[in-house]
């Protein structure tokens, strides 16, 4: 079986570097998706009270015969839960929707910031940190000013900012940032939703290295540093994005990508998303 490798978060817990999402699968489909990723290597998984399939993802936890103690699972508060008290109740119904005791990441899905409750909301998460039941606690879509706040008034760093990052958006500042503070950079929509892999700097280092454009591009995530989450339901597609460890990209293959940063978002603005 893969064996991936891991990453050490800034408060001891190390998170496989490669994880499964499930981003728009529902949550019947889940099950089986979350199943084929634990059967081909997978030991992270990352969901979100916002997707609507922690009960799936729970499922397939339950009827996986692996323990818990292999699994590094992570959920997300959704946005209406934002503020202490609502944050704790919302990380309560998560668990119960996953049938688990704890997660291994709990984050803020995003910062929204004009409603003025991320502090709040950050606070909360402290103390389901100090309980014991988020082993370590992060934020989503963060902006390095949204980041410098928290770390001004709370002194608490988050042990990851999940990020929309890849070929085409390579968040080059939000990575310094992060480097400063300890703070690990985990890439969502990491294949840009399909829209770089017909790049010709992508196709022609896959031809070299017999890999898929996919691969390349995870393979690249990696070698910068980057924990990263690919989602499928295709199980074809699932063993694929896993079997990237056989192969290395050289420092030309890294440079030929670093040319195809164009700012492109598949997602929102977080500094205007609320």
């Amino acid at each position: 079986m893969t064996s991936v490798p891991h990453v050490v978060l800034n408060n001891g817990v190390t998170i496989p570097q490669l994880g499964f999402g499930v981003f728009q699968v529902d949550d019947a489909r889940s099950t089986d998706a979350v199943l084929t990723a634990l059967e081909a290597g997978y030991r992270s998984i990352d969901t979100a009270a916002a997707y609507r399939n922690e009960t799936g993802v729970g499922r397939a936890i339950a009827s996986s015969g692996l323990s818990r103690d292999d699994l590094f699972i992570t959920t997300k508060l959704w946005n209406d839960d934002q503020g202490y008290e609502s944050a704790l109740a919302a990380f309560d119904a998560s668990l119960d929707r996953l049938g688990l005791d704890h997660v291994d990441l709990y984050l803020i899905h995003w910062p929204t910031p004009a409603r003025g409750l991320y502090l709040d909301t950050w606070r909360a998460m402290e103390k389901l940190l100090a309980d014991g039941r988020a082993r370590s606690i992060g934020v989503s879509n963060f902006q390095p000013a949204h980041l410098q706040r928290v770390l001004d008034e709370t002194g608490v760093a988050p042990a990851v900012n999940q990020i929309e990052l890849h070929p085409a958006l390579q968040q080059a500042e939000l990575r310094d940032f992060h480097a400063q503070h300890g703070i690990a950079s985990e890439a969502w929509s990491p294949l840009a939703q399909g829209a770089v892999l017909e790049e010709e700097a992508i196709t022609e280092i896959a031809g070299r290295h017999e890999k898929t454009p996919a691969q390349v591009v995870l393979r690249w995530h990696l070698q910068l540093g980057n924990v990263v989450i690919p989602k499928s339901v295709t199980p074809a597609r699932i063993r694929e994005n896993i079997d990237i460890f056989d192969f290395e990209l050289s420092a030309g293959d890294m440079d030929a990508l670093a040319t195809l940063d164009r700012g492109l978002r598949t997602g929102p603005d977080p500094d205007a998303f609320n």
